[in-house]
């Protein structure tokens, strides 16, 4: 059975860097587009950035790009999202997903999730 699991989120100042990664085990994900979401209380789970199975194709949310860079080791079966320049807005709980298919980078598009990994960004 398929399980993501979420690591590397934390207590963060403004300014500062973390660096998510997503473990898949029990599947091998080398031909699934993976993507990192993020969720805070009230709101609707939104994309943040997605990644095709090669590598080779990426998107970002307009409020992450120049920030965020989202890259995949496959031998590790693992994707990552790393965060620069954070602020207080980039506070959610990340998710991380896998679809077989790299279309839009939205929730609904994505089938297999992780538990999520807490991301806050303070002072």
């Amino acid at each position: 059975q398929l399980q993501l699991v979420e690591s590397g989120g934390g207590l963060v100042q403004p300014g500062g860097s973390l660096r998510l990664s997503c473990a898949a085990s029990g599947f091998t994900l080398d031909y699934y587009a993976r993507g990192w979401f993020r969720q805070v209380p009230g709101k609707e789970r939104e994309g943040v950035s997605c990644i095709s199975s090669s590598g080779g194709s990426t998107n970002y949310a307009d409020s992450v790009k120049g920030r965020f860079t989202i890259f995949r080791d496959n031998a590790k079966n693992t994707v990552y999202l790393q965060m620069n320049s954070l602020k207080p807005e980039d506070t959610a709980v990340y998710y991380c997903a896998a679809e077989r298919l790299f279309r839009l980078c939205v929730p609904k598009k994505y089938n297999y999730w992780g538990q999520g990994t807490q991301v806050t960004v303070s002072s």
